[in-house]
């Protein structure tokens, strides 16, 4: 957990889907009832999937 927030999955920015794959995972972690979210770290160049809050799935 970093600041707050749980990375969950982290995906390529230059993929050639873009954020899609990015997308997709955390509306499948959304229909688990996880409330993900995708933010871009720019210094890393990736999509990151993330809970804020350090919530996570029991």
């Amino acid at each position: 957990m970093v600041n707050g927030r749980t990375v969950l999955e982290r995906f390529p920015a230059g993929g050639p889907r873009g954020s899609w794959p990015a997308e997709e995972f955390a509306h499948a972690r959304r229909l688990e009832g996880l409330p993900a979210e995708v933010v871009m770290d720019l210094a890393t160049d990736t999509f990151l999937v993330i809970v804020r809050g350090g919530e996570t799935v029991d």
